[in-house]
C-alpha cells in the first residue's frame, strides 16, 4: 500500500466531503462572523478568503496533473519540483507527482535563486511547478536549468516562461493513469542542509511516505471526525507527515496561511479543529496575547481542540507548564524527527507522558533506537553518546553522493548527528548537536553560509556563527566576530552589511571577541556557547 492508495480509498469511501480548507486571512471579517460564512456572502471580495475542496476533487485534480505530466514526456522516476507557497493546489499536486510514477521535490519556499538552482540540478528535475511569489527568482535562472523542460504556472498572470497550471489541466482526464507504484519504488528527495553549505538531496521510497502515515494515527489517534490545522509549510517533511495522520483515516485538514494568535484561536473555532501542530513561537504568541489581555478565549469555540503538539525543535518545558494551565483539558505531545527519517516520529513522547516534559521521548511506532559512543559501541543509561534510529522511514541515500550516504548509514541504522541522553526510565533528552546546525523558530539555519558571507567583509579577520538560547524562538544565531587589527566595526555596521543575506539567515546578535580555534584550525565552538549561553544544553533539557 502506498498513500496515493489512501487517496482513492478517500474519493470512494467519503466523496462529498471536505478534504482540504485553505484560510488566507488577509481580509478580516466581522469576529462574529464564521470565515466561512465570510466567504461564501463575499464571494467578489478579490482573493479567495477560504476555499475547499472534497476528497473527490482532491483526487480528480491529482489524476488531472498526473495525466498532464504524461502527455508532457514523464516517464517513472523522472523528477518534478514543487516551489508553492502553502495553498490548496499544493497536496493535489504532490500526489498528482506520485500518481504519473514520478518523483517529487519540494523546494523551500525561503530559498534564493541559486538555491533553486542548485537544488533542481542537484536532483536532476525535468519540471518545476512554482506560485507567482517565485517568478523573479525563476525568471532570474530559468535560461541555466538544462535538464528542466517543462515549468507550470500556478495562479494568475501567467509569465511567458512558463504554461499556466489551471487552464492545462481542465482538459486532462481525471482518471487515474494506469501506473502502479509499490513501496520499495522511489517517491520523494526532500532537501536539508548540515553545515557545510548547500543542502543534501534525500531519497525516499513510497515506504517512508506510508510509515509515516501509520506512524502518525498511532501517535495521535486520528479518527474520521478529527480536524487538523496545519500552519507549517508543505515543503517541509513535518507538516506534510503530521497531516498523513489525517490522510489515513479520511479527516479534513485547514491549511491556515498565517501565524497570527488570533488567527489560530479564529481557525481553531470556526473549522472545530480537534489537533493542532504548533512551532515553539507561535505557542508562545499565542500565550502572550492571553497574558496581555489582547485575546479573550471566551470569544471562541475550543472545547473539541483536543492535541497540541510541538515539534522541530526543543521544547522549554516551562512553556507546556504555562500551556497546560491556560488549556487544560488538552493533551501535549511532542516527536523528534530529521527529513533522513521522513520527519516527525522516530522517536515520540506520547501523550501519556506529560511528566516527562523536556524528553523528547522513546522510539516511536515501527522504530528501534540506541544511543552510541564514538566506536558504535551502545553507552550505558545516564551517557551521553550519538542517538541512532532504525525503521521503514529510513531514507535510501543522500542523492547522487555516496560518501555522504556512507558517513550517516551503518546497514540499517542511521546515525543523527545529535547527541543524547537517556534516563533510567528509556527517555531520551537531546544534549547538543553534533552538527551546529541552528534550530530558530523551526527553521534550521546553517552556520557555515553565514560566516562565509560575513568573512567577505574587509573589516572582519574571523567569525563563528552559534546558537544562542530564546524564550521565544528556541534559539538565534549570534555572530562571534574579530576584528581586524586596525579596523574599527559596530554592530550596526555589521547589521547592515547582513541585509545581504536572505531575512531568516541574518545574525540576531552580534558579539566582537577572539574566535577561539584548535590547532588543526577547527573553531571550537563548544567554548564559545559554554561562554556565552550562560547554562548547559542538559540543563535546559531536562529541566523540571
Amino acid at each position: 500500500m502506498t498513500i496515493v492508495d489512501l487517496l482513492e480509498h478517500n474519493a470512494l469511501q467519503y466523496p462529498c466531503e471536505t478534504a482540504l480548507v485553505e484560510i488566507n486571512p488577509q481580509v478580516e471579517p466581522d469576529s462574529r462572523v464564521t470565515w466561512k460564512e465570510y466567504a461564501l456572502t463575499q464571494p467578489e471580495s478579490g482573493k479567495p478568503f477560504r476555499r475547499e475542496i472534497t476528497w473527490r476533487e482532491f483526487n480528480r485534480r491529482a489524476n488531472r496533473f498526473a495525466n498532464l505530466l504524461l502527455t508532457r514526456g514523464i516517464k517513472r522516476g523522472n523528477k518534478v519540483a514543487i516551489l508553492l507557497m502553502n495553498s490548496i493546489e499544493w497536496l493535489p499536486i504532490y500526489f498528482g507527482i506520485l500518481k504519473a510514477g514520478a518523483i517529487v521535490v519540494p523546494l523551500n519556499y525561503r530559498y534564493a535563486a541559486d538555491e533553486i538552482k542548485y537544488c533542481l540540478e542537484k536532483a536532476d528535475c525535468s519540471m518545476l511547478v512554482f506560485g507567482p511569489e517565485f517568478i523573479g527568482r525563476v525568471e532570474s535562472i530559468c535560461d541555466q536549468l538544462p535538464t528542466v523542460h517543462h515549468m507550470f504556472y500556478v495562479g494568475q498572470g501567467c509569465p511567458g516562461f512558463a504554461d499556466p497550471y489551471e487552464e492545462l489541466i481542465t482538459y486532462c482526464s481525471s482518471h487515474a493513469p494506469k501506473i502502479s507504484v509499490s513501496e520499495e519504488d522511489d517517491a520523494a528527495i526532500y532537501f536539508s542542509s548540515g553545515t557545510t553549505g548547500f543542502p543534501k538531496a534525500i531519497l525516499h521510497a513510497h515506504r517512508s511516505l506510508i510509515h509515516a502515515a501509520r506512524t502518525e494515527q498511532n501517535h495521535h489517534q486520528q479518527t474520521h471526525e478529527d480536524v487538523f490545522l496545519c500552519i507549517p509549510p508543505l515543503y517541509h517533511t513535518g507538516a506534510k507527515m503530521h497531516w498523513f495522520g489525517s490522510l489515513m483515516v479520511g479527516g479534513k485538514a485547514v491549511l491556515l496561511k498565517g501565524t497570527r494568535p488570533d488567527w489560530i484561536l479564529k481557525a481553531a473555532s470556526d473549522e472545530h479543529c480537534t489537533i493542532v501542530w504548533l512551532l515553539v513561537p507561535w505557542a508562545q504568541d499565542l500565550l502572550d496575547v492571553i497574558d496581555r489581555g489582547e485575546v479573550d478565549l471566551k470569544d471562541y469555540d475550543l472545547e473539541q481542540w483536543r492535541l497540541m503538539h510541538i515539534g522541530a525543535q526543543p521544547v522549554p518545558p516551562s512553556l507546556i507548564r504555562r500551556w497546560l494551565t491556560v488549556f487544560p483539558n488538552q493533551k501535549y505531545d511532542t516527536n523528534y524527527g530529521l527529513s533522513e527519517s521522513i520527519g516527525p516520529g522516530c522517536v515520540h513522547l506520547g501523550m501519556e507522558n506529560i511528566n516527562k516534559v523536556g524528553a523528547i521521548g522513546k522510539a516511536g511506532f515501527g522504530w528501534t533506537v540506541c544511543v552510541i559512543d564514538k566506536d558504535g559501541n551502545p553507552v550505558k543509561r545516564g551517557d551521553v553518546g550519538e542517538l541512532c534510529v532504525k525503521g521503514p522511514g529510513v531514507m535510501k541515500c543522500y542523492y547522487k553522493d555516496e560518501q555522504a550516504t556512507a558517513e550517516v548509514l551503518h546497514g540499517e541504522w542511521l546515525l543523527t548527528g545529535d547527541m543524547a541522553m537517556e534516563d533510567e526510565d528509556g527517555f531520551l533528552f537531546l544534549v547538543d548537536r553534533k552538527k551546529d546546525v541552528i534550530i530558530t523558530g523551526g527553521e534550521n539555519l546553517y552556520p557555515v553560509q553565514i560566516e562565509d558571507y560575513i568573512r567577505r567583509s574587509d573589516d572582519v579577520k574571523d567569525v563563528a556563527v552559534i546558537g544562542l538560547p530564546d524564550a521565544r524562538l528556541g534559539e538565534i544565531a549570534a555572530a562571534v566576530i574579530s576584528v581586524k587589527e586596525g579596523h574599527t566595526l559596530t554592530e550596526e555596521q555589521v547589521m547592515t552589511f547582513c541585509n545581504g543575506l536572505p531575512r531568516y539567515k541574518r545574525p540576531r546578535k552580534i558579539i566582537f571577541d577572539a574566535v577561539p580555534r584548535n590547532p588543526t584550525g577547527k573553531i571550537e565552538k563548544p567554548v564559545l556557547r559554554a561562554k556565552y549561553c550562560g547554562e548547559s544544553v542538559v540543563a535546559r533539557q531536562i529541566e523540571k
